[in-house]
């Protein structure tokens, strides 16, 4: 068997990426010198993308003028690859939910263990966040062309984003895309996030803008009612490390201390 036949067989089971191991075994007959020579040049011609060490995309021809796969395509076998726990999230869940409004330009993926480095390879960039309190629920499976993949609900997606705001461009940046998230949240989302979520702040700045965009909210009033069993304290809407939020006057104690600005 030669590259290209396995790169065949390989498209024909909806398989997108493979690794070192798997193309060794396929070439059983070769040396090692001919395998690397294939796939050196396989990756020359851009039919294949070496996205981390011994795992590899393929690029068929429907994607080629792209230089890259949808991370649906292939985030399950590089997952399984590395043996980790993880799920795609941020603005790359939430444009599944149709909060597409952003062109997004990176790819985020979360995941569990210790940090992984981001990829930069021509047109692919992703970076890899890791969480420390791993989701107890609100994490769905999706099933995508290449098989089912991991993806954050909803309202984790909304959490994430407030939590990791300072990471993915800003508050302001997400704006519109809360907005859009919010026509995709359901009660029972809702609740199974209450149910483990430990991070009360992001809880409230969720809360609180979800009575922005609608004043009568019914999640915001379930999170109000969750928190008012727990003690809770005056926070900012954009955490920073120079600035203690005040006396805050509404029910959420955040002070807003940033202008709020939705391009939708």
């Amino acid at each position: 068997m030669n590259l290209s036949d396995f790169i065949t067989n390989q498209l024909s089971f909806e398989n997108y990426a493979f690794t070192y191991a798997q193309i060794v075994q396929a070439y059983a007959d070769k040396s090692e010198t001919s395998v690397q020579s294939d796939l050196k040049y396989a990756t020359q011609k851009g039919d294949i993308i070496p996205l981390r060490h011994h795992f590899y995309l393929i690029i068929p021809p429907r994607y080629s003028r792209f230089g890259k796969l949808p991370i649906e395509l292939y985030v399950n076998g590089l997952f399984e690859y590395l043996d980790r726990k993880y799920y795609v999230g941020l603005y790359s869940a939430a444009k599944f939910y149709g909060a597409g409004h952003q062109q997004i330009q990176k790819e985020y993926v979360l995941h569990n263990k210790a940090p992984l480095l981001s990829i930069t390879k021509s047109t692919i960039h992703i970076d890899f966040i890791t969480v420390s309190n791993w989701p107890q629920k609100n994490v769905a499976s999706r099933k995508g062309d290449a098989g089912m993949f991991n993806i954050s609900s909803p309202c984790l997606t909304a959490v994430d984003l407030i939590y990791h705001q300072t990471k993915v461009g800003g508050l302001n940046r997400m704006l519109s895309v809360l907005e859009e998230l919010t026509e995709e949240m359901r009660w029972e989302d809702a609740k199974d996030l209450l149910s483990w979520y430990p991070h009360k702040s992001v809880l409230q700045r969720l809360g609180f803008l979800l009575n922005e965009i609608n004043p009568e909210s019914d999640i915001a009033n379930l999170i109000y009612e969750h928190l008012k069993t727990k003690k809770f304290y005056p926070v900012l809407l954009s955490p920073r490390s120079s600035e203690k939020a005040g006396a805050v006057e509404n029910r959420w104690k955040v002070a807003v201390n940033i202008k709020m600005e939705s391009d939708l």
